[in-house]
Formats: structure tokens, C-alpha cells, sequence
């Protein structure tokens, strides 16, 4: 039976999680002269290294998956965060600081619906009034990305495409995650942390040449000294050490302490700390529609986490009493 206390150390690693990977939602601002793709092959380089690391200092854990599973682990690292994390810069280039957030914001309603059709940890009534606020918070920011745009019809189709695909990548990595979270045992959980970070440094280092090829990096340009590319140097290492590292650390973590259901409504902060982030970048406040939707969202996900905590405390007690 999963206590209060493992309840509440759950969703605070899983707030860490969603806050660490909203830095993916800031590459395409802090490049300066350099590409988006020179910031990207840099920040999953720099992951797979410290993947590498962990994998030393988790070996023990590493002879407890089993080989298909670890298969799994390096395929969930290239799709879940080398193709989720491309397309996401490429949603936030072409569509702007609103849209991609906002499409991600589908993600937490649709693995709710998916975790509780599966599990039914809670009756669907119960879910309603969560839904309906984060579906409501999600066309807000929607009406106001419409009303908002500056971009093309073309580039904003681009980033809209870009968007979707993000939103199956990250869907296809928590069902694969989650199922995978509950078979392997908790101590090789650092392990499969290293093999995913280890698999998008393989997907990178596959695709660095076609890159060369098609010119798309401005390192071997413009110089790869510190003089030159030290702070692209920082921000690849940062957005590596939170946003692949650390955040999937702590969404594992969190994942074998919270029921999917809970899990998926957690995800939504990352859509709301994206959108704040990309806001700052614009030097621009949220207009009151999108405060509206920031606050619907917010509160969708505090009435989830009541209603699952309140859900687990009687059935606990219950439990107690049997």
C-alpha cells in the first residue's frame, strides 16, 4: 500500500521533474550566434557522458534489467528525449513561446483518461472537475496563442506539426516508462536513468554527421574555443544536468511512488512553467486569458493530486480496519 508520505515525496519530485524538463522549451533562445542543432548535439553529448557515469556508479543495478528491457531504456532515451526534445525546439521556433506549451498541456488529460481506464484508481466522476479545468486552462492558452500569433501560416503549421509530434513522443515514453518503472526493481532505477541518457547520446552521435553534411552547425565555423562558445558550453551543460539528467531521475523516482493517473495530471506544470519561461524570454507578461488558463491548470492539478491523496487515505484505512 503506497503511503501519504511516499504520496507527497512523489509529487514533489515529480514537480522537480516537470520543472527541470521545461528548459527544453528555452533552447532556442539562448543559442546567441550559434544553431539550435549546435546547442542540441552539445546538450545530449554532455547527457550520454553523464548517463555513461551513472551507469558506472549504478553497475550493480545494471545486471538486474534484462536485456530487452535495456533495449527499451536506450530506445525511450532517442525517441522520449533527443526526438521529444527536437521537436519541441522546433514547435517553439515556428510556432512561438505559447503553442508548443499549450499542446503539451494534452498530455496530462490523456494519460489520465489512459491510467485510470486501465487502473481505475478513481471513479470517472471523481476525475470530471480535473479535466474539465485543465481542458479549459488548455483552450484558453489555445484562444490566446490564435489571437497572439505573429508568425506565417506556414511556420505556425510547421510548429503545430512539431507540436504533435512531441505530444505522441512523450506520450509513447511515460506508457513505455510506467510499465517498465513497475517491472524493474528500485535499484536499478539509477541504471535506467543512464541508459536513457546513454540512448539519445547514440541517436545524437548517429545523426552529427548527416548534420556536417548539411551544414547545419556553426561550431566548426564559428570556433570552439570558451572565448567563443563558453556560454553555449553552460547552457548545453545546464539544459543536459536538469532536463535529461536530473529530471529523469526524479520522474522515475516519482513514477514508482504515484499511480498513472496522478502522474499524468503532474505533467501539466511543465506546459505552465514552459509558457512562464518563454514569456520571460519575450520580456512580455501573460495576458489575462493566459492567466486564466495558467490558474484553470493549476488548479485542475491541485484538485487531482486532493483527490488522489484523499483516494489512497481511505483506502488505506480501510485496509487498516480489514
Amino acid at each position: 500500500m503506497t503511503s501519504r508520505t511516499s504520496l507527497a515525496a512523489g509529487v514533489a519530485l515529480a514537480i522537480f521533474a516537470t520543472l527541470s524538463w521545461s528548459l527544453n522549451f528555452i533552447a532556442p533562445y539562448v543559442t546567441g550566434a550559434y544553431s539550435i542543432h549546435d546547442l542540441m548535439a552539445l546538450r545530449f553529448l554532455l547527457a550520454g557522458a553523464i548517463g555513461a557515469v551513472l551507469l558506472v556508479i549504478h553497475r550493480a543495478g545494471l545486471r538486474f534489467i534484462r536485456p530487452g528491457w535495456k533495449l527499451v531504456s536506450l530506445g525511450l532515451g532517442i525517441a522520449g528525449y533527443l526526438g521529444y526534445s527536437t521537436s519541441i525546439a522546433i514547435g517553439v521556433v515556428f510556432g512561438g513561446p505559447l503553442l508548443t506549451p499549450s499542446l503539451i498541456a494534452m498530455v496530462p488529460i490523456l494519460l489520465a483518461l489512459l491510467g485510470n481506464a486501465h487502473y481505475q484508481t478513481l471513479a470517472w466522476k471523481r476525475l470530471a472537475v480535473p479535466l474539465v479545468l485543465l481542458g479549459a486552462g488548455l483552450g484558453l492558452i489555445h484562444l490566446s496563442a490564435a489571437t497572439q500569433a505573429m508568425a506565417s501560416p506556414r511556420s505556425l503549421t510547421i510548429g503545430l506539426a512539431a507540436s504533435i509530434v512531441a505530444v505522441l513522443l512523450w506520450l509513447l515514453f511515460s506508457l513505455l516508462n510506467q510499465k517498465a518503472l513497475h517491472v524493474i526493481p528500485a535499484a536499478s532505477v539509477g541504471a535506467w536513468t543512464g541508459l536513457m541518457m546513454s540512448g539519445g547520446a547514440l541517436g545524437t552521435l548517429c545523426l552529427v554527421p548527416i548534420g556536417l553534411m548539411l551544414g547545419v552547425f556553426r561550431l566548426p565555423a564559428l570556433g570552439f574555443g570558451l572565448e567563443h562558445a563558453g556560454w553555449l558550453y553552460a547552457w548545453a551543460l545546464a539544459i543536459a544536468l536538469f532536463s535529461s539528467v536530473a529530471g529523469a531521475w526524479a520522474w522515475n523516482q516519482a513514477t514508482q511512488r504515484l499511480p498513472m493517473v496522478l502522474s499524468g495530471q503532474l505533467v501539466s506544470l511543465e506546459s505552465l512553467f514552459a509558457t512562464l519561461l518563454g514569456l520571460a524570454f519575450h520580456g512580455r507578461w501573460p495576458t489575462p486569458v493566459e492567466a486564466l488558463g495558467f490558474a484553470a491548470i493549476l488548479l485542475g492539478v491541485l484538485l487531482a493530486v486532493r483527490e488522489i491523496l484523499s483516494a489512497e487515505t481511505a483506502c488505506g484505512e480501510a485496509f487498516s480496519r480489514a
